[in-house]
């Protein structure tokens, strides 16, 4: 049995999905476009995986961060961080926007009048393997009389996850961007797997977080589980809200840094990106 659980967003157990024109479309439907996950030797080949399984855990590893933005949950669950946000203000979605520090992957933004009122910066990690999952995902296609593109599905290579370098350049990342959001009093929330957020607790100092999280704070990190759903399909669901600012997560890491910014230099970079398009509308 292949251990790729979810393909291009769909259930792998769902044997009743064209699956045929599922993997010729190669469409995500989270981001609702071409799957950006391309092969390194064949750019034009997305390859899809959302979920897979890893070890003896039951419930899936999340691989793909456009996998978290399902229903947009994660944006809601930032709502309460529009500290100067009022009834009638719109609400945005602005992706990828570069900061000193680096770029933030996503940020809620209230608009009045077409004016920045408020935003939150919201980042993405997901775990990062290590070898590939190309042959357990040619494995799924013949399993599910998908026509292939090699016989990779012979490979004996397994592929595994890197836990350690993930959890330490995102916390590092981390580091340098909240100094920038604590110096401007503005939030960010970092938007994880339980599993990552565990794995994390284990092997870095994370006794001095706020649990439950801490409003006031700087730096939020909201972890989501992959339950079932009556459908039987898997869904994001909140499972830990934590809190700290910038000298907590130099606690972690035992690292200082400094990155200091202006507030109307933000605010001029998501003024540029605000239009209709990406205006938040509630699935």
């Amino acid at each position: 049995m292949s251990k790729v659980v979810e393909l291009f967003g769909k259930s792998t157990k769902k044997k009743a999905v064209n699956w045929q024109k599922v993997v010729a479309e190669q469409h995500c439907i989270y981001a609702n476009k071409r799957c950006y996950k391309v092969r390194k030797s064949d750019p034009g080949t997305s390859i899809g995986t959302c979920t897979v399984l890893y070890g003896k855990q039951p419930e899936p590893v999340i691989i793909c961060p456009t996998r978290l933005i399902e229903r947009g949950q994660i944006f809601t669950d930032c709502f309460h961080l529009l500290t100067t946000h009022e009834p009638g203000n719109e609400l945005h979605i602005v992706p990828e926007v570069s900061i000193p520090g680096g770029s933030v992957d996503y940020f809620l933004v209230s608009v009045k009048n077409d004016k920045i009122k408020d935003f939150v910066g919201i980042e993405l990690q997901t775990l990062d393997t290590t070898g590939t999952v190309w042959p357990e995902r040619q494995r799924l296609l013949k399993e599910l009389g998908v026509s292939r593109s090699d016989d990779a599905e012979s490979s004996d290579k397994p592929y595994g996850m890197n836990w350690k370098m993930t959890a330490k350049t995102i916390l590092v990342q981390m580091h340098h961007k909240v100094q920038t959001f604590e110096h401007v009093h503005k939030k960010l929330v970092l938007v994880i797997q339980d599993k990552l957020l565990a794995y994390m607790s284990r092997e870095f100092q994370f006794d001095h977080l706020r649990n439950p999280a801490a409003i006031g704070d700087s730096i939020h990190l909201h972890a989501y589980s992959m339950s079932r759903a009556s459908t039987g399909d898997f869904r994001l669901a909140m499972a830990a809200r934590l809190s700290t600012d910038a000298d907590g997560i130099g606690t972690c890491l035992g690292l200082q840094a400094e990155a200091r910014i202006e507030l109307a230099q933000i605010i001029e970079a998501l003024q540029s990106k605000i239009s209709a398009s990406t205006r938040f509308v509630p699935v």
